[in-house]
């Protein structure tokens, strides 16, 4: 920062501020009062582009498709699912404004400093890894159908522009999802009449039961909550009197309603005959009129574009959020580059059957969100209880701050839910296994068991 000299009154200048042409310079430090800028209306379209996409979309082909449900049970299985995904992260956005630091920071309140390492290293994987592979992917598709253009040349062209905006960082980022809402909104609910008019809403799969139910909501509130590792990153930068009640609504608005209905046009289209081997993105757009179909396969392409500037951005983010003391610096910009690149490579892996991988990756989201939630939640509604703001904020730079009981909730709600494992392909847990019956509460058990362990351990050890 640039500071007055000494005795003087001038004002602070900010060196980055409100600027969109410029690359961010911060990492997971607290952002200074100076720097501070926006107002909670961003979190709205931040929250709402990103999921304007085709990886949306597949959540709702899915539970039709396979987890056999038909299309009204599968839109209610999807609305629950979304709806307490959005809830958690407009909360979770409140300590943005309130600490100023990304929301893989604020997990050294429930994990201590060095325990903390683990979700953190973990959300850098899934973020900058696993879901900018996966939404590579689907963008790389679009392209293909598009333009013909092989599948690997595609997803190279598409990984450049998403690993160019999470660059340069917060403010373009912030503007670039801006811009490309209502462009995204417009083509997908044009492609939602279409699809509706050609649907079958009283078909749709057979025999899902409870246990596609089950499936089908995993998977919503894995996609959802999967959004909530990042929820402060994007709110850190609004200044500490940003309204509260905005701060939690439009973050919750606009990941819920781009989520629900861009989910349900997809169970509504998986119920529409396609060709055996049209690849996912064909079969989406097979059905519209020539022009329709051109213009959902820009949305793709661009929606996963906006998908994965967060994911790339917020995967550098919880990488520097480890803390670690390391030989050489690497800046949150490098750390930008070097998850795109690992991450175009699972990409590319995953080209010949991304189904299967989409489906998989969604529920192993929902296996250790849910967990790490839990432990979150129940710290923060004890944190605003016990101490200051100013207490808590000088914290969670103390490398000698440990909280055990967060991590050891952490780590068995995880444990314990193994063997509820399901609809994986090497590995299906104990429970689903003898009683197929009851589909995956996975997430569901791992919330409730360390968000309650936690709360135990946490009283017992002061």
């Amino acid at each position: 920062m640039t500071t007055a000299p000494a005795g003087t009154t001038a004002p602070i200048t900010p060196e980055y501020g409100d600027r969109v042409i410029a690359v961010e310079t911060a990492g997971s430090e607290p952002i200074p009062d100076a720097e501070r800028h926006g107002s909670p209306l961003q979190l709205l379209w931040t929250w709402a582009s990103p999921n304007i996409e085709f990886a949306t979309v597949f959540i709702g082909v899915i539970s039709v498709l396979f987890f056999g449900l038909g299309f009204w049970q599968a839109t209610a299985a999807i609305v629950l699912g979304t709806a307490l995904g959005a809830l958690t992260q407009g909360v979770l956005s409140l300590d943005g404004p309130r600490f100023g630091v990304p929301q893989m920071v604020i997990g050294r309140f429930s994990f201590g400093y060095l325990g903390n390492i683990l979700p953190s290293g973990v959300n850098g994987l899934v973020a900058g890894v696993g879901w900018f592979a996966v939404n590579s992917v689907s963008a790389a598709f679009a392209l293909n159908t598009l333009t013909g253009l092989r599948p690997l040349p595609s997803l190279l062209l598409v990984v450049v522009a998403e690993i160019l905006i999470g660059f340069i960082g917060h403010n373009f980022v912030h503007t670039f999802e801006k811009y490309a809402f209502p462009v995204l909104a417009v083509i997908f609910l044009l492609a939602g009449v279409w699809t509706f008019k050609d649907a079958h809403l009283d078909g749709g799969g057979a025999g899902g039961g409870i246990g596609g139910f089950l499936l089908a909501f995993s998977a919503a509130w894995g996609y959802a909550a999967g959004w909530n590792p990042y929820a402060t990153d994007y709110s850190r930068y609004l200044p500490r009197t940003a309204n509260k009640f905005r701060t939690v609504l439009y973050p919750a608005v606009g990941l819920f309603v781009s989520v629900a209905v861009v989910a349900v046009i997809g169970a509504a289209s998986a119920t529409i005959a396609a060709p055996e081997d049209a690849t996912p993105t064909a079969a989406f757009t097979g059905h519209l009129p020539g022009w329709l179909g051109d213009l959902v396969l820009i949305a793709i392409i661009l929606g996963a574009v906006s998908a994965n500037a967060l994911n790339v951005y917020s995967g550098a983010i919880s990488i520097t959020a480890l803390g670690l003391e390391l030989p050489v610096r690497l800046s949150r910009s490098v750390l930008v580059v070097v998850s795109g690149i690992a991450g175009t490579a699972a990409a590319w892996a995953s080209l010949s059957d991304a189904g299967a991988a989409y489906e998989a990756f969604l529920l192993v989201i929902a296996y250790w969100v849910a967990p790490w939630l839990g432990v979150v939640l129940v710290e923060r509604w004890t944190r605003s209880r016990t101490a200051t703001d100013e207490e808590r904020a000088r914290r969670l730079g103390d490398r000698s701050y440990t909280n055990w009981p967060g991590l050891a909730a952490l780590l068995i709600g995880v444990a314990v839910s193994v063997p509820l494992f399901s609809n994986q392909e090497k590995y299906v847990g104990w429970v689903p296994e003898h009683y197929p019956s009851f589909g995956d509460s996975t997430p569901l058990v791992g919330f409730v068991l360390s968000a309650g362990l936690y709360a135990v351990l946490r009283r017992r050890s002061g």
